[in-house]
């Protein structure tokens, strides 16, 4: 019975260490889509990114196979699902920006995507710092502000969005404008998985606390 207990709790813990090692390459991930930014013409930024998202795949890959090998988990089996499936989400995202910058042979950075670029970072730091806690719920009050500063970050990005689409259609360049909007909303939709990730941890802390 000691040995089957303690093959739970490491099972567990294992769990809980992919989906941080997950957060951790959302983090990576976005800080690459940063650097993309500051140099379009080296394509080895985009292969790096397109690597990150292989990478985050597997990882993603190993936790729904974990989960239907353990019997009894930390959290509630569909949260876990929702949580993992929504970062590898967001890092799916970001490489779509990569991928379409490099098919839309865009070489210098359309205005404002250097800035929500700087704000995925940090909403992918609010989500692994948000994860790391989740081994040991201590404060639930700090854990629900951190859920909130998601979704502040992600009002942030809605407004470069809202802007940049704006100045947008004062082109008349339709293919600039099909290009540039495309890799806008790919920006912005990885900002709201960010935010889809804080939602799933608000209802674990308001569960388990």
């Amino acid at each position: 019975m000691g040995m089957w207990l303690s093959w739970i709790k490491s099972n567990e813990k294992e769990l809980l260490t992919i989906l941080d090692n997950l957060a951790k390459k959302a983090v990576e991930t976005s800080e690459a889509v940063v650097i993309l930014f500051s140099d379009l013409t080296n394509t080895e930024h985009t292969a790096k990114i397109h690597k990150l998202e292989t990478e985050a795949d597997i990882l993603t890959r190993d936790i729904f196979t974990e989960l239907n090998k353990t019997f009894i988990t930390p959290l509630d089996r569909e949260d876990m699902q929702r949580i993992a499936s929504k970062i590898d989400d967001v890092i799916d995202f970001m490489d779509g920006i990569a991928a379409r910058i490099y098919s839309y042979k865009i070489t210098t950075p359309p205005p404002y995507c250097e800035q929500m670029a700087q704000e995925l970072v940090k909403a992918t730091k609010e989500v692994e710092y948000m994860i790391s806690k989740l081994k040991h719920i201590k404060n639930p009050k700090d854990m629900i502000e951190h859920c909130r500063n998601t979704g502040k970050i992600e009002h942030v990005v809605d407004d470069l969005y809202r802007e940049a689409i704006k100045e947008l259609f004062e082109s008349d360049d339709a293919i600039k404008i099909i290009k540039l909007k495309d890799i806008y909303e790919t920006m912005e939709t990885a900002s709201d998985r960010c935010v889809d990730v804080a939602d799933v941890i608000e209802d674990i802390v308001l569960k388990y606390t």
